[in-house]
Formats: C-alpha cells, structure tokens, sequence
C-alpha cells in the first residue's frame, strides 16, 4: 500500500467525539479520494459514500457486520447476542423473525393503530398542565402502544419508557450517559428474561402472534430455542426502536414551529404529504452518524484498496445531506418527496440494502407510518412554543432538541378534526 494509502497514525476517536456528525462529512470535503481513510479505536478504517456505497457496504462477500460492532454499543444500543451481530445463514434465520413480525401491512397497521390509541389517551392531560416536553411524552405514548402491541405488559410504563429512552441516548458517548444506558439495559434485559421464563414455564400469557409470543418460540438456525437472556434482547430490539421514534416526532415539533406553511398542509387531509414528512424528517434531522462494518477479504473501492480486517463506514448523515443527491440538503422541504419516493440505497437513515436479506432495519416501515400519523396529529394539536433552547448540536451523538421541545397551553383539537390514525406507506 502506498504512502497516501495507508491509514493516519494519529487516532480520530476523540476528534469524532468533538465534532459528532459533522466529523465524517469535514473528512471527505477535504480529500479527493473516493474514500476516508483514518484511524477509529486504533483500527484501520475507510469511509464509503453513496448509494453504489451502500450496495459495496450490504454485500456479505465484502463487509460483515457482527465483528464490527464495538462492546459498548453491544451493551447499551443492541444487546449482546442480538440480531445484529450476526452474519450469513444464522442472520437469516434471526431476521426472518423480525421480518414476520415488522413487515406487511398488517403488523405496520397494528403498531400504528395501539400508538395512536395511546396517543389519543394522553393528550387530554396535557392540556390541564402548564406545559409538557414532547420528547418526554412522546416516548411513553410510544411505549404504551408497543408493548401493548407486542404483548408485553407494563407495571411501570414510565420507567421502561425511560430505560428505553437512556439505552439509545447513551450508545455513542463515553461518560454518564453511557453508564445509564448500561444500566437500562441489564434492568431491562432482566425484566424481560423473567417474562420470557414465565411464559415458557406457563405462569404468563403471550397473545398468539404477538411479538411476545413470537420470540419465546422462536428456533434459531440450530433449531434451538433462543435462551431467556437472548429473547429479551430481541424484545428489546423490537420494543427500543419504535420508541426511539420518540427523537423524530419532537424534530416534528421543531421542523413545524420553523415552518408555519408545513405545519398548516399537515393538517390537511393529505396523507402523500404526510409520508413525504415522514421521509423529510428522517432526512434532514440527525440519527445515526455513520454504520459499521469489517472487510471480509481484500477489497477495492473505486481503485482504493481496503485491506481485510479494516473497519468500513458508511457515511449516513454526509449522505443524506450531499448535494449530489437532494437539492439545497440543508433546507427541509418534505416536497421533494411528493411524487418521488426515495430510492432503496439514496435515504439511508436506517441502513440500506435488501431489508429481507441484509441488516437494514425490518422496523423502517413502522417508522415512516408512525410519523405519518404523528405529524398530522401533532400539527393539529391547539398549543405555544415558549421560549427555550431549540438548538440541536451536531457534537452530540444522538443529537436531540436540547430543550425536548416545551409546549403550553395545549388544546385538544375537536373529535372530528382527528383522524382515526389511517396511514399510507
């Protein structure tokens, strides 16, 4: 490998911290090669852009995902034995299950109608209270309607909402979010454990078809039952994901209040203009930085080598705001999405690729129908924006409206102006 080939001695791990998302995308404007090369964690590692990227990245004869997955993401995001760190036939078998579950109109239709039917529940206590943080009860409406959904029932649901709240906000730093994350996580994966036991031992009832149900008779590619420990953290990863949507719906609050004209089409009977929110959303807010992989062999990217075993990323905040691809990508404007749904391997929030086969996430479809809903919802909902801090800092990893976007002197919008929760994918 030649000299400008090889990776930089210094680390990047701290400068990735420092800058966030920005960190990546400042990497690439400043070379002019098809790939980033740095050092993450002391590894070798390449960065990949684009949608020719994302189908190099899928691909399980170049990039496998398992390895690549660091312990502490393991241990706060996705669960150690979890889905995500598998590969090849023993994935397949997994995802399958996730795909039964998360795929189709019928299970879209189902998660949707249980969270708009909490929603509905809460929203009337939040005008008798002087004000309220979106992101805050946005996620215990999200968890209510999952876990009752999935067949999970909740003693504590603000506590769970919580828990699943800390293992996502903590997977991407060092420091006291991390640590609380980590702590979800084994609570969680502890309370699960004992509901998986007792519905196996016959002391609790799963609803058939249910997530719950589901999970605990799932057999892995060995024909084995998953073991307790591994069906929580597979519960989780049904259950963590659709209240992370919890981050989307308050950037739905900030993008509305920004944008007045949004906020009043939303409100219209219109459910195209919807989705294209949804996709928008996904878009333009930051998520996830850049995903993970290792080279299986020897590899070349547009005439760059990649050497096996060298960390691969795949750039998803750069490439979901490269101009190539969206025009003026800092400005959100759901209409670029009206007549043009996005391409498979273009908007990649949740990871690209064939979902059936790879490690996109079997949840997307979910997400566009929960924020589908939510939107209209919320922009229909009679309330104030105080003053507060609306800032959304691109150093921090996931990022978030700082304040959770405070609302006041919320009013229930009239029964016939709320929609029964009907969504389009």
């Amino acid at each position: 490998m030649n000299q400008s080939r090889r990776p930089p001695l210094a680390d990047s791990s701290l400068p990735l911290l420092a800058k966030g998302y920005a960190w990546l995308p400042d990497r690439r404007r400043r070379t002019a090669s098809p790939v980033v090369r740095t050092r993450l964690m002391g590894q070798h590692a390449v960065a990949l852009h684009g949608p020719d990227a994302v189908r190099f990245f899928y691909d399980e004869r170049h990039v496998e995902r398992g390895t690549a997955l660091p312990g502490p993401v393991l241990s706060t995001l996705f669960g150690h034995g979890a889905v995500h760190t598998l590969d090849g036939g023993a994935h397949r078998a997994r995802k399958d299950m996730f795909l039964s579950l998360l795929t189709g109109p019928q299970a879209v239709a189902g998660v949707v109608e249980e969270v708009t039917k909490a929603w509905d529940e809460a929203v009337p206590s939040w005008s008798g209270r002087p004000s309220v943080v979106l992101f805050d009860e946005v996620s215990r409406v999200l968890t209510r309607g999952v876990c009752r959904w999935a067949g999970i029932p909740l003693d504590d649901a603000d506590q769970v909402a919580r828990s699943m709240v800390a293992m996502v906000d903590g997977f991407a730093t060092p420091g006291p979010r991390h640590w609380r994350a980590r702590r979800a996580r084994a609570r969680s994966e502890a309370w699960l454990g004992r509901l998986v036991e007792d519905v196996r031992d016959g002391d609790a009832v799963a609803p058939a078809g249910s997530a719950l149900d589901v999970v605990v008779r799932h057999r892995d590619a060995d024909g084995r039952l998953l073991d307790p420990h591994t069906a929580a953290v597979e519960l989780l990863n049904v259950i963590r994901p659709t209240v992370a949507v919890c981050w989307f719906v308050s950037y739905a609050g900030h993008a509305l209040h920004r944008g007045p004209a949004i906020r009043e089409r939303l409100c219209q009977d219109d459910s195209a203009y919807a989705v294209a929110f949804a996709h928008e959303l996904r878009r333009f807010y930051p998520f996830a930085p850049f995903l993970g992989g290792r080279a299986v062999t020897d590899l070349e990217w547009r005439g760059e080598p990649i050497p096996s075993g060298a960390l691969v990323l795949l750039d998803v905040y750069g490439q979901n705001h490269d101009p190539e691809l969206w025009t003026d990508p800092y400005t959100f404007a759901p209409e670029r999405f009206l007549g043009r749904p996005p391409e498979r391997d273009e908007l990649v929030p949740q990871g690209g690729g064939d979902r059936s086969s790879g490690h996109r996430c079997p949840g997307e479809d979910i997400t566009i129908a929960l924020l589908s809903a939510l939107g209209p919802r919320l922009a229909r909902l009679e309330y104030a924006v105080p003053e507060q801090d609306l800032r959304i800092p691109l150093s921090r990893m996931p990022s978030r409206v700082r304040s959770g976007f405070v609302i006041e002197g919320v009013r229930v919008p009239a029964p016939a102006r709320q929609e029964s929760g009907r969504v389009s994918g």
